[in-house]
């Protein structure tokens, strides 16, 4: 009896000490890392309370790992160094039945890893349908992606060059060499990533959503895990301000305004002495070819060193939409002659709606610069350029209307709030050096080139048949047209213009061509119809403009956010990639195809802003209110937030992903991609717009009192002389 119980307790006793173990066992089952502290995957596995320990080396990490359980070795030297591990360590490993995670190696035994490359125009690509929740051939961006060059069988992600929105629409050329990113060595229980992975949230790596599934899956599989993995939470470095549900409080769009306005200091794009002597440096410019063309370079730079000035040296051109490893963006250094005009008003209207003296003094200064001190004004009466603005130092070669256009609205509007009319001469002689050079239907065409224009002469222009139905270029220009007449009652103003409207709008839509996309070229056209309704009123220009803002309306989401649209693609100047060679090589649209859901506050939202508010205070329709407020609180909601990256805090992105609330589109634009922020369209627009209906007023009524047309007789006889009025030639 005895020997039968002591044999029943040693038989329990074993089974506990063997439950024990294995609790114990299980309790050690746990992902191991070797990295910093700082690293986010261990700090969003900490946050996202998911079981972990963390060593400084790949030795300690491997030697304190429970056998049957999963290391990570992340790549602290990343990108100047690749990640080192001895083949003696990873023998241990396998000794300890360990799943190795591994990045950005320098060296595996078996594979031939090549020296690391960084990734230009490739993007990385989903290669498998072993990532659920992410589709074969889905783009991801791994920003300024630093990647040791493998050749693997069967990748999770690959880097390629390829054109779409988010998925790579053409594939993968089949005649390229693809390097793989993420891909498993089964037989060695290892998991290699060509990259450094686990910096998603310091290098901004996009969509969200994507680097969620690219992580569940990797816990999984580090973890010998089949069941479902909570999915990681972080707290993203840049982001927008408010989520998409979140009721906006009323001073929401006053802080909007100032943000934005901050946005320039905070960025240095408002140049002081020192910043102005960086720019010539950088653009090897001096006193004898200041206005001339230098050759280009890449103009995206590192921050002025010096800090922001007060408007007395212009403003930079805006932030590229390249994002380095540590999630920072350089500057675009161009001194452009509409961002400076734009900006001018922006920063007027904060002051005249907070009382901000130095937005004050900044808005004078950036005109003062822009007409009297840049010598990018022409005050030559002897040339024909004559009034015209150059486009940045250092460029003379083409005169663009939609350049001056901008310039030319800042400056009415900046002149109307600080009660002044020392600009009102330069104006006039602005707006007049557009009319003289448009033709004869009231088009003046895309751009001119300074030289020809030189050489041949103004009249040549004047009397030229142009018709171009492209309202990106033409469109806002006319509104100038009108602003003027208003002013004067001289009417070849009205008279070309109102041509040309109609002919622009008979030509709706199927004749229309498209920079962009066509929704831009909706949006621009807002503007002059409204202010022909103010000198013009007939039902059959309001019947225009409701054509015109139903059209967008059917595109804008019930989040406020303009939908971009693709007109007839052979009417397209900048159309989307039609080949992943083509992607990159120049300027492209934010989608691949009608439906892609993403904004653009480049070219669309930024200036159908603009046009709804102007068609609203000009006809009183409830439709153009309903659509501005909506768009206003996207615009609102979207601002840039970012407690890291003060260059792009307050900004605004020109693409925004109102599906996944995320800043994403194509990056195919060789200049202007997804992630950048333009300084005069974007940055000066919308905060512009904000601050109106934050004070109740409009452009047009803002400035209906302007004195610009008391000395318009003398300059118009200097300009467009009497003899050319009697014989001016119309054809309609």
């Amino acid at each position: 009896m005895k020997s039968g119980f002591f044999t029943v307790m040693l038989h329990i006793s074993l089974l506990l000490l063997f439950v024990f173990q294995g609790v114990g066992s299980e309790k050690r089952s746990i992902i191991t890392l070797s990295c910093s502290k700082e690293n986010d995957l261990y700090q969003s596995l900490i946050k996202s309370k998911i079981k972990c320990e963390r060593y400084d080396t790949p030795e300690e990490a491997i030697n304190y790992a429970a056998i049957n359980s999963g290391v990570m070795i992340l790549a602290e030297g990343y990108p100047e160094k690749p990640t080192f591990v001895d083949l003696a360590l990873l023998s241990k490993a396998k000794e300890k039945n360990l799943k190795i995670y591994i990045e950005f190696p320098s060296s595996l035994a078996g594979l031939k890893i090549g020296k690391p490359r960084i990734a230009s125009l490739e993007r990385v690509v989903v290669s498998s349908d072993s990532l659920r929740g992410l589709r074969k051939m889905q783009i991801l961006a791994f920003h300024d992606c630093h990647y040791t060059t493998v050749i693997s069988e069967n990748p999770l992600l690959v880097v390629s060059k390829v054109a779409g929105f988010d998925m790579a629409v053409y594939g993968l050329n089949k005649d390229s060499t693809f390097s793989a990113i993420l891909f498993e060595l089964p037989q060695d229980r290892i998991m290699v990533s060509t990259t450094k992975l686990s910096q998603f949230i310091k290098a901004r790596y996009a969509p969200a959503k994507g680097m969620q599934v690219i992580w569940s899956y990797l816990i999984r599989w580090i973890g010998n895990d089949s069941t479902k993995t909570p999915l990681l939470v972080w707290n993203p470095a840049v982001h927008p301000t408010y989520p998409a549900s979140e009721k906006l409080k009323p001073e929401a769009g006053r802080l909007a305004i100032q943000r934005g306005i901050d946005w320039h200091i905070k960025s240095k794009m408002v140049l002081n002495e020192q910043g102005w002597e960086e720019y010539k440096k950088l653009w090897n410019l001096n006193d004898s070819n200041m206005h001339t063309t230098v050759k280009a370079i890449n103009n995206a730079a590192p921050q002025p060193k010096a800090g922001p000035g007060d408007g007395s040296y212009g403003v930079l051109e805006g932030i590229a939409s390249n994002i380095l490893p540590d999630g920072s963006q350089p500057t675009r250094w161009w001194l452009r002659s509409d961002s400076n005009g734009e900006s001018s008003l922006s920063f007027a209207l904060r002051w005249k709606m907070d009382g901000d003296t130095k937005s004050k003094q900044i808005a004078q200064n950036l005109l003062d610069w822009l007409y009297f001190k840049s010598g990018l004004f022409q005050n030559d009466p002897d040339k024909s350029n004559y009034g015209l603005l150059l486009w940045a130092p250092g460029q003379a070669q083409a005169l663009y209307q939609d350049n001056d256009i901008k310039a030319i609205l800042g400056c009415m509007g900046t002149s109307a709030i600080l009660g002044t009319n020392k600009w009102d001469e330069v104006l006039v002689k602005d707006i007049l050096g557009n009319f003289r050079t448009t033709g004869i239907n009231g088009f003046r065409g895309g751009r001119i080139e300074n030289p020809d224009l030189l050489r041949l002469g103004w009249q040549k222009y004047w009397n030229a048949p142009t018709i171009l139905y492209q309202p990106h270029y033409e469109a806002w220009t006319w509104a100038s047209y009108l602003w003027l007449y208003d002013k004067t009652k001289w009417e070849p103003l009205l008279e070309r213009t109102r041509m040309a409207i109609t002919m622009m709008m008979k030509a709706y839509p199927n004749n229309w061509r498209w920079t962009n996309g066509i929704q831009q070229e909706r949006g621009r056209m807002l503007l002059p119809l409204s202010w022909l309704i103010r000198v013009d009123d007939r039902p059959e220009y309001r019947a225009w403009l409701k054509t015109i803002a139903s059209d967008i309306e059917r595109c804008q989401d019930n989040s406020g956010a303009i939908r971009e649209e693709l007109g007839v693609l052979d009417h397209g100047d900048m159309a989307p990639c039609t080949s992943n060679e083509q992607y990159g090589s120049g300027e492209a649209p934010l989608i691949q195809e009608n439906g892609d859901c993403v904004s653009d506050l480049l070219y669309t939202c930024n200036f159908t802003s603009l046009g709804l508010h102007e068609a609203y205070a000009a006809t009183g329709d409830e439709q153009y209110k309903r659509m501005g407020d909506k768009l206003s609180e996207f615009l609102i909601r979207i601002q840039v937030k970012s407690e890291k990256h003060s260059e792009v805090d307050g900004g605004w992105f020109r693409a925004f992903d109102y599906r996944q609330w995320e800043y994403w589109g194509s990056n195919a634009d060789s200049g202007w991609g997804a992630w950048s922020i333009e300084t005069g369209w974007t940055q000066a627009w919308i905060p512009t717009v904000l601050a109106m209906r934050e004070l109740r007023i409009n452009l047009w009524d803002l400035t209906k009192t302007s004195k610009a047309g008391s000395g318009f007789e003398t300059i118009r006889k200097q300009m467009i002389p009497d003899e050319l009025i009697k014989n001016m030639k119309y054809v309609k």
